[in-house]
């Protein structure tokens, strides 16, 4: 029996906060199945020991190892708060190839809701921070399910719309990022890749760590059009008729260089990529985006 869950499914519900922890408890399920331990948003560290430490949170190999006593401490103890930052902008109103009105900020919501609900489960601090245009719409971070419903009422009301701001216009939502804290960011790196990779330099310190979470689906990844085909930039409206078979080489070759070009960015600012295909289960996606966060802390 299949344990994810079909993106087409979920974009018949309109309950978000059952589909945030549907997709969670099949995460968690599919955690369960593979003996990995936690869900992985968080991440640990070390410390070294002092009395009145409990024994059971020494790390014993690495005493073997060094000789020395190191307490192993999660991320919510030493109250690092989670952030997610949503781009909100027009672009992101693209739909997947489904036949539904599944679109990348549809996704994106309840991509985030998932996350959130997870944290708060865990027992960690989460905000919100949604970006289009000149509007912000921010939520502090806060702990318990109470706090939870309060940003997925925030998020419900949410619309994809204009552009990504300028970071400059965005300047004290920032600076509430540099605090510590585990900052997740969800778009689809398209469209305002250079706005978001400044907004990236100003949020990242020593404190912070940044994960960007970039939205893709089938139709983009693999350009499956034939005829004549009309794009519109969501944004502006502008509209362009083109050869899909003439197109096709280009628009791939043009794809990967974007994508190069992302990778080495983000990797000079150590942040971590994430590419997440909407067309695909969000739980599958969850549990590969753990799969990876582990093979690059080892």
């Amino acid at each position: 029996m299949e344990r994810f869950i079909d993106p087409r499914t979920l974009a018949r519900v309109k309950d978000l906060p059952l589909i945030a922890r549907t997709v969670a408890d099949g995460f968690l399920h599919g955690l369960q199945q593979s003996h990995q331990r936690g869900v992985g948003i968080e991440f640990s560290q070390y410390r070294s020991y002092e009395p009145g430490d409990p024994l059971s949170h020494i790390d014993w190999k690495l005493f073997a190892r060094s000789d020395r006593y190191f307490v192993r401490e999660a991320e919510r103890e030493s109250e690092i708060a989670m952030w997610f930052v949503l781009d909100a902008s027009a672009s992101m109103l693209q739909t997947s190839g489904l036949e539904s009105t599944w679109t990348k900020f549809e996704y994106a919501r309840h991509l985030l809701a998932t996350l959130s609900y997870i944290g708060q489960k865990q027992g960690d601090h989460v905000g919100m921070l949604a970006l289009s245009g000149e509007h912000q719409t921010l939520i502090p971070p806060g702990n318990g399910e109470r706090h939870w419903h309060r940003m997925l009422k925030q998020l419900a009301l949410l619309q994809g719309r204009h552009t990504f701001p300028d970071p400059t216009l965005i300047k004290s939502a920032i600076e509430r990022l540099q605090r510590t804290s585990l900052i997740f960011i969800i778009s689809d790196f398209y469209q305002h890749s250079d706005e978001l990779l400044e907004f990236i330099k100003q949020a990242s310190t020593s404190h912070t760590e940044v994960v960007a979470m970039q939205l893709q689906c089938d139709d983009e990844l693999h350009f499956p059009y034939t005829g004549a085909i009309r794009f519109e930039d969501l944004e502006s409206g502008e509209q362009i008729l083109v050869s899909a078979t003439g197109a096709r080489a280009g628009y791939l070759d043009s794809l990967a260089r974007h994508q190069r070009d992302l990778e080495q960015a983000l990797h000079r600012q150590r942040v971590t990529l994430s590419r997440i295909n909407i067309d695909q289960p969000m739980d599958q996606a969850l549990f590969d985006f753990l799969n990876s966060r582990r093979k690059t802390r080892r």
